[in-house]
């Protein structure tokens, strides 16, 4: 069973389209990584997708009621700064507020879960708005992490996150594929996508440009039509890596 369907997702702001006809699914174990310049549309589809601004076409998502909504598909939106002064750890167990009928233990389970995927425990007590930028992306990263549903969308999870928080994120959006769950986040970081995600989407002026495995995606023509760059793509012992090399001039 598919955890998204979209057939011709589209949005218009006013008499300007700016999403074209998007038709995908994603299935349980994959890990999706939306790709495509600035306003290529990405952030567009991801709210369209969840029915949170008005669209034509269909989403399986959308058309939910919203407390099934909710617990179908948890979502991370671009903003990071957290602007309640709460323990981190009740920032973080908002996330349960989808299963209104789960037991306390099993809410709280899931909050620790949550604080020890990010490495938060020693910040659980602290208030959120006295953290650092990358420490509340992180919380707000756990916070979508213990609604525990078994699709997360997430526009940019990586921004603003230092190397090795960046590569933490996306091992537990790995896993959380790997266990059976999906995933699809929005990245700019072309090799970060290329070696965690499992399928890359790539947008272009709101259209689908390519859809596939990331070296089927990630092409010298895809590369250079989209993003206007040149790139090496090798596969290695570590995986598939992926290093810009110079701009294309037009």
């Amino acid at each position: 069973m598919n955890l998204l369907e979209t057939r011709d997702l589209g949005v218009s702001r006013g008499p300007c389209p700016v999403l074209h006809g998007i038709t995908l699914r994603v299935a349980p174990g994959e890990f999706v990584g939306l790709l495509g310049p600035n306003g290529a549309g990405k952030t567009t589809f991801l709210r369209a997708a969840l029915g949170l601004i008005a669209s034509s076409g269909q989403s399986s998502l959308a058309s939910l009621p919203q407390g099934e909504r909710a617990r179908a598909a948890s979502f991370l939106p671009q903003g990071r700064e957290i602007a309640w002064p709460m323990p981190v750890e009740a920032v973080v167990a908002l996330g349960r507020t989808a299963h209104p009928s789960a037991t306390r233990a099993t809410d709280r389970a899931a909050v620790e879960r949550a604080l020890a995927r990010m490495g938060l425990e020693a910040l659980r007590h602290r208030s959120a708005t006295e953290l650092s930028g990358g420490e509340q992306a992180r919380t707000l990263i756990a916070r979508a992490l213990a609604q525990e549903a078994p699709l997360l969308l997430a526009d940019e999870p990586t921004a603003g996150l230092d190397p090795a928080a960046q590569i933490a994120v996306m091992e537990t959006f790995a896993d959380l594929a790997a266990a059976g769950g999906a995933v699809i986040a929005s990245l700019h970081d072309l090799g970060l996508a290329a070696r965690h995600c499992t399928r890359l989407i790539l947008l272009h002026r709101g259209t689908l440009a390519a859809d596939g495995p990331p070296r089927a995606v990630l092409t010298p023509d895809n590369l250079a039509r989209v993003f206007g760059i040149r790139a090496r793509l090798e596969d290695t012992s570590d995986g598939l890596v992926f290093q810009p090399l110079g701009r294309i001039a037009p």
